[in-house]
């Protein structure tokens, strides 16, 4: 991987660039790394369930099977669990070498709705577990081909999703052109509203519309309360207690007798971790929480790919049983997009993901902190912490026709044409990417190339489910 072409500078410095001069910088990349060369991709032959075995090794044992399980559902389901997958077969395909942070697992999924510190409902990319830095390409082929493993799940036409992939990249590109030329501050603070995002909906596809205002209705009910109805109940003395439901959620309860710890000791070692993680927030966002109590804890699965990391959910109160908010701790591991050979970027994986998310969004929780927590077992992990739910979510493609997928595709482009602006020159990758057709012609071919390649790895880890080479549960 090149190092960035676009260092950063100091006000002050002399080093200016006009914009024309950086354009044509960008220009002068394509003869090093021609666009048509991002079609191709490089197989080596790689075992995927090994690979996915190697990930195994680091989690929770009895949830591995559960991640095989939800990862076998269906050729979609597969591709959101196997970043690692693609980031190995990345790694080994050409490099533009116009280095941004990247989201390092972006898919159609991943982006999605979240409350911003206003309270209004935004749209961005929201998942960050393997940012790390590396071509910007990465992700937009990430993005792409999730799009035509979509796609075909959804029985599309040729025609169809070559069109929604062309969308995405034009989009992409456009928004990249217009940035290039934007305030550096309109930059940093360029978000998309849900508003914003269902009024162009709208005017372009009125069914796509409707489903966007139910899933937006739905966001606004998806808060630290709706979350304690679902996973709590009274206990013995009154207070609620998460609910046992094993292995998706398991009650701190329970984990503390499993270590041979008394549930004083169990809480009290809790208190103690989110006593550290407080020292990475800033000092009014400590202010805030202290005016909260811990109520109860539980390690609870989430997502495809994460199940079988450390995650956990505490719920505290503040002022009154009816203000409650939930946070979640995940566990945060070195990203698949650093070489498996050789010392991370990064001397705490938590910090990595907060700093990879506070970059590449323009709004983020407030929460958002990181730290370092000794399990049952007695091994240290890193983990970073961010409020659960907090209207949270994402549009779903199953319930998606073509037209209203590929809108979802301009969308998508535009907001990662955003958070990858954030860390280069924009100007530098307008001029690489031009208009966008070329490089659509380019990611069309790779994400048909690499939808045939996920097919054939699915196809590997069901033939190795069904062979006993490894185990799978559904859930």
């Amino acid at each position: 991987m090149s190092a960035t072409l676009t260092p950063e500078r100091t006000p002050g410095q002399s080093a200016y660039r006009s914009r024309a001069h950086r354009r044509a910088q960008g220009q002068s990349l394509r003869a090093q790394t021609p666009l048509d060369v991002h079609a191709d991709l490089v197989i080596d032959g790689r075992d995927p369930v090994a690979i996915l075995a190697a990930q195994d090794a680091t989690r929770v044992p009895e949830l591995v099977s559960l991640r095989h399980g939800r990862m076998s559902a269906s050729e979609f389901a597969f591709y959101r669990g196997g970043a690692a997958l693609m980031a190995h077969d990345l790694r080994r395909s050409a490099d533009s070498g116009i280095v941004v942070q990247l989201c390092g697992d972006a898919h159609l999924s991943n982006v999605g709705f979240y409350a911003s510190p206003e309270r209004a409902l935004v749209v961005d990319v929201n998942d960050f577990d393997e940012t790390a830095k590396g071509p910007f390409e990465w992700d937009l082929k990430r993005m792409a081909a999730s799009f035509e493993v979509a796609a075909r799940d959804r029985g599309f036409d040729d025609a169809s999703r070559e069109a929604i992939v062309r969308e995405l990249v034009r989009s992409y590109a456009q928004t990249m052109k217009q940035l290039a030329k934007a305030p550096r501050l309109q930059l940093a603070t360029a978000h998309m509203s849900a508003q914003e995002m269902l009024a162009g909906i709208r005017s372009a596809d009125a069914s796509a519309a409707k489903e966007v205002t139910r899933a937006i209705a739905k966001m606004h009910r998806r808060d630290s309360r709706q979350a304690a109805r679902r996973l709590m109940e009274p206990g013995p003395d009154g207070t609620l207690q998460f609910r046992a439901d094993p292995p998706v959620v398991t009650p701190l309860r329970t984990l503390a007798a499993e270590g041979d710890m008394s549930l004083d000791d169990a809480r009290a070692r809790l208190s103690r971790i989110l006593d550290a993680y407080l020292e990475s927030l800033s000092a009014d966002r400590r202010m805030l929480l202290s005016h909260y109590r811990m109520v109860d804890a539980a390690r609870k699965v989430v997502g495809v790919g994460s199940v079988g990391t450390r995650a956990w959910l505490v719920l505290l109160e503040g002022n009154g049983k009816r203000d409650l908010m939930m946070l979640q701790a995940k566990e945060a591991q070195r990203s698949v997009i650093e070489p498996t050979a050789g010392a991370s970027a990064y001397d705490h994986q938590g910090k990595r993901v907060v700093q990879g998310q506070r970059i590449m969004q323009a709004l983020s929780d407030i929460l958002l902190g990181w730290v370092t927590a000794e399990g049952f077992d007695g091994q240290e992990r890193d983990f970073y912490v961010r409020q659960f739910r907090d209207w949270k979510g994402s549009v779903e493609p199953e319930s998606m026709d073509a037209a209203e997928l590929g809108v979802y595709a301009d969308y998508c482009g535009v907001v990662l044409a955003r958070a990858h602006a954030r860390s280069t020159d924009a100007a530098v990758l307008s001029g690489y990417l031009g208009g966008g057709g070329d490089l659509g012609d380019a990611l069309v071919a790779f994400s048909a190339a690499y939808a045939d390649q996920n097919a054939a790895d699915f196809a590997a880890l069901r033939g190795a489910i069904a062979a006993g080479r490894i185990d799978a549960v559904e859930g």
